[in-house]
């Protein structure tokens, strides 16, 4: 047997500043809940025990500065700017070491989320596939490579609409970190390249339009930008 029934999916990937080979996006793993004030916001607990996460189709990733149409079926669409980690080696029940070593590069993202949908799911204790697994919906700056990074530190994290700054916060805020989080996943998961995860976003979430510009940073790393685009 030979071939496809019909063609298979465009492999998704992202640009990583310097190179000419982009970097191809196999899965996309998402934190929840990673900062105290943003659980609190959505008038949730704090779990400081483990990660939690859900998951994206490689095929919601897209480039930054590119026009979104507003998304289907929702009438609440919010920005939730991250910090996106990818992997450029195998990982499986990996230490704090190992997992930091496995770290090819690291970028801004935006995980846009369908918040009226997620709401309704959550209070019927249902998965949150419609509001988070959105087409379009993980946008990606330019990534740089790690040894280009060095330490994450305290960075800023922060995200503006239309000028106006709506997050604001520091890399410290996050309840479970980088390494953390690549530990704990990997306990579940043969991880390893074209892997990249989404470590949760800081408090300041909030609903967009046809029109607004949205532009996030985190020191050190190019930004992101996305304008939302009419109703699709």
């Amino acid at each position: 047997m030979s071939g496809y029934l019909f063609a298979p999916p465009e492999v998704r990937s992202i640009p990583v500043a310097g190179e000419d080979a982009a970097y191809p996006v196999h899965r996309i793993f998402c934190v929840g809940r990673n900062y105290a004030e943003h659980a609190a916001e959505m008038g949730v607990a704090v779990d400081r025990e483990a990660p939690f996460y859900f998951t994206k189709s490689p095929q919601a990733a897209v480039p930054g500065g590119t026009v979104v149409p507003y998304p289907p079926g929702t009438e609440n669409y919010h920005y939730e700017m991250e910090l996106a980690v990818v992997l450029g080696a195998p990982l499986f029940r990996a230490s704090r070491a190992e997992a930091e070593a496995a770290v090819y590069a690291y970028g801004c993202a935006l995980d846009m989320t369908r918040r009226d949908l997620q709401l309704a799911a959550r209070a019927k204790q249902r998965p949150w596939d419609l509001g988070k697994d959105v087409e379009a919906s993980a946008v990606f700056a330019p990534l740089t490579r790690a040894g280009e990074v060095g330490a994450l530190g305290d960075r800023r994290i922060h995200l503006s609409v239309n000028g106006t700054v709506k997050q604001d916060a520091h890399l410290r805020d996050l309840i479970h970190d980088v390494p953390a989080i690549l530990a704990d996943l990997s306990r579940y998961y043969h991880l390893g390249p074209g892997d990249v995860i989404l470590t949760g976003t800081p408090a300041g979430v909030g609903a967009v339009v046809a029109g607004d510009r949205i532009e996030g940073g985190i020191d050190g790393l190019a930004p992101v930008t996305l304008t939302v685009g009419e109703a699709a």
